[in-house]
């Protein structure tokens, strides 16, 4: 009998893929992606990249890991030994995404407490880089930052919890709970968002199309990014969560629920994000272009200054909006995590306690480097370079090993269409083949381009080799020695019901 853990029910599942996939970067970096590259007109990019990468993508891992039953590192070297290392590269990027990610979710839980009163104050763009997070100089590490420090003992505590108690008490519930909350939640906060005033002005700005651009080979490259890089696809997550599954699971129907329930969020995002940007707009008398920003500091300086200048429920309206950042970034983060505590699992045959403990121990423990004064700058560098060269290249990897060297899309299809609803047909072969590694490749060669040309971020040369090539091609290297260092035990490779077989005698 198979001995790994299982989801409760289906929905269990896509609720965890989907809280994996809705994360801080569809409030924060979808809504100015989108207005950047053509308002209204991006969004015939960004449907045509939902339907030709995100979803056959998240198809394709979804079946590996059911089909295969193991972590990103198992399932593959099931497929055959020799891509196994793309399995243990992939876990090293979640490692290092996992380090950083914990510190941003710990920024929105404190800024959750931040807005009972508005403790930023009247510049919340100074207050962030100098009172909150003291920035240093770029190079400088400057010490501990306890603001930041104790918020991230706490969130790593609710993860380790979660995480402790397995994939269905833990996980499964943890996800029935924090998502449908963070719908709840961010309905308010555009609820309110667009009865303020200048909503109008600003939903305008987001939905007014630049046909102009459509033609522009950068926007579907940014829609194809933004569609990669938030669906949780290349770096181990779906191939593990998918692993889980019985045996008699829908698998291609469950892709599209979650490929456009994400998208459905960064839409919603996209509408309450410019309702409050009119309204700052119009209260600051300037154009909508000028407020319009992404990431940090949209989320941590722009957001507190449009709900200082609210004219009512101020801190309901600031405490709704981080309790969602914080929903969004920690249903992410513990499927982030999950990818190496199951490759660890997996290939050194200890309990799942024991891994949660050493998995989140080691992971815990780099992340203080964020907490420190020089973490923003570090977190921005890293953050660049493991998306750029890790999630998007090993993504990269992944199909031109499953579907170019190994020749496994048809069996992959097959399994697939024998359990779902939705048939696989010629589309699903020729997005994996052609269209989705020829723009992931297009992606490859345009940010090598721009990063050997020029230093990320105008921060020292160094800095970025330290905590960006180095870190990228340290993940890489990691995948070889990992997949090298130790061999599997005896019959691990061996599927699960061919252990059966053989034990039966057949």
């Amino acid at each position: 009998m198979e001995n790994r853990p299982q989801w409760g029910t289906r929905a269990g599942f896509v609720l965890a893929a989907i809280g994996s996939a809705v994360g801080l970067g569809n409030i924060w970096r979808f809504p100015g992606v989108a207005y950047e590259n053509g308002g209204g007109a991006f969004f015939l990019p960004y449907l045509f990249a939902l339907l030709t990468a995100g979803i056959p993508l998240l198809i394709m891992e979804f079946t590996i890991g059911h089909k295969y039953r193991g972590s990103s590192p198992l399932s593959l070297a099931r497929m055959s030994k020799k891509v196994e290392w793309i399995g243990w590269w992939q876990i090293a990027i979640s490692f290092v995404i996992s380090t950083y990610y914990v510190v941003i979710v710990a920024w929105a839980l404190s800024y959750a407490y931040f807005s009972i009163n508005q403790f930023w104050g009247s510049e919340p763009l100074n207050f962030l880089v100098g009172e909150y997070l003291q920035v240093a100089d770029p190079g400088k590490l400057g010490g501990l930052v306890p603001g930041v420090f104790f918020p991230l003992v706490i969130i790593w505590v609710i993860a380790f919890i979660i995480l402790y108690k397995g994939v269905k008490k833990g996980i499964e519930l943890a996800n029935r709970i924090f998502i449908p909350a963070l719908v709840i939640l961010f309905l308010l906060v555009v609820i309110r968002a667009i009865t303020l005033e200048g909503a109008v002005t600003g939903i305008n700005a987001f939905f007014k199309p630049d046909w102009s651009q459509i033609l522009n080979g950068k926007v579907w490259i940014a829609a194809y990014s933004q569609i990669f890089f938030s669906l949780s696809i290349g770096f181990a997550i779906m191939i593990t969560y998918s692993s889980y599954l019985p045996k008699k699971s829908e698998l291609t129907n469950s892709a599209f629920i979650a490929g456009f329930a994400n998208s459905s969020f960064e839409l919603l995002a996209g509408i309450g994000v410019f309702s409050a940007l009119g309204f700052m707009a119009m209260q600051q008398g300037v154009p909508i272009d000028e407020v319009v920003s992404k990431g940090v500091i949209l989320a941590f300086a722009v957001f507190p200054q449009i709900i200082n200048e609210m004219p009512g429920f101020n801190a309901a309206f600031g405490i709704l909006f981080f309790a969602c950042l914080f929903l969004a970034g920690i249903t992410s983060l513990i499927s982030i995590i999950e990818t190496y505590i199951a490759g660890v699992q997996d290939k050194f045959k200890v309990s799942r306690k024991k891994a949660v403990v050493i998995c989140c121990g080691l992971s815990a423990l780099a992340s203080i480097i964020y907490a420190t004064r020089g973490g923003l700058n570090i977190l921005d560098i890293v953050d660049a370079f493991i998306n750029n060269y890790g999630v998007a290249v090993a993504g990269l990897a992944e199909i031109i090993a499953v579907v170019w060297v190994l020749k496994k899309l048809n069996d992959l299809r097959d399994h697939a269409n024998a359990l779902s609803d939705i048939r696989l047909g010629s589309w699903w072969t020729i997005c994996l083949k052609f269209i989705t590694p020829f723009i992931l490749t297009v992606m490859l060669i345009l940010n090598i381009k721009t990063d050997l040309t020029s230093s990320y971020g105008g921060y020292p040369i160094m800095l970025n080799f330290y905590f960006g090539w180095l870190v990228a091609i340290g993940a890489i290297i990691f995948g070889i020695v990992f997949a090298y260092v130790k061999k599997w035990d005896k019959n691990v490779l061996e599927m699960p019901e061919d252990r059966e077989a053989t034990k039966n005698g057949n």
